[in-house]
């Protein structure tokens, strides 16, 4: 039996629409996994769903003025804790208090992650959670 006009026969429409179906289910029921965010706030520091990996945005305390170098650090111990690794990162956003910092933040952005380098974009905002002055969140996903 062919459907109207479309060349395709009954059967295959049904082997198609189960197709869909069944590759919906497979991602639909699969659990996530909590990444412990920082003690005493109310996020993850990242979820894994299936071979992905979301990092919520992490910050750097001003210790020593090496903010770019620990805000990229705190990221990677998120992406350690989940079993990633840093080249599994796709995508990268990063906020910045000042955009007068971007230079400075390519320069260790640059030496810090593998190649090839992931997406990222980077925006200037008017204010971060405790006015710190860089935030990097990220997605990663692990090849099978």
């Amino acid at each position: 039996m062919t459907a109207p006009g479309t060349g395709q026969t009954f059967q295959q429409v049904v082997l198609s629409l189960t197709f869909l179906l069944l590759a919906g289910i497979s991602t639909y029921g699969q659990q996530k996994r909590v990444i412990a965010g920082p003690k005493g706030f109310p996020y993850s520091g990242g979820i894994v769903v299936g071979n992905t990996l979301y990092i919520a945005g992490q910050e750097a305390e001003d210790e020593d003025g090496n903010l770019k170098v620990r805000g990229l650090e705190n990221l990677a111990k998120v992406v350690k804790a989940a079993g990633f690794e840093l080249k599994d990162v796709v995508s990268v956003t990063v906020y910045l208090a000042d955009l007068k910092e971007f230079e400075a933040m390519n320069k260790v952005y640059r030496e810090f992650m593998p190649d090839p380098k992931p997406t990222r974009a980077t925006v200037q905002v008017v204010r971060l959670v405790n006015d710190a002055r860089i935030e990097i969140s990220a997605i990663a996903v692990k090849q099978p």
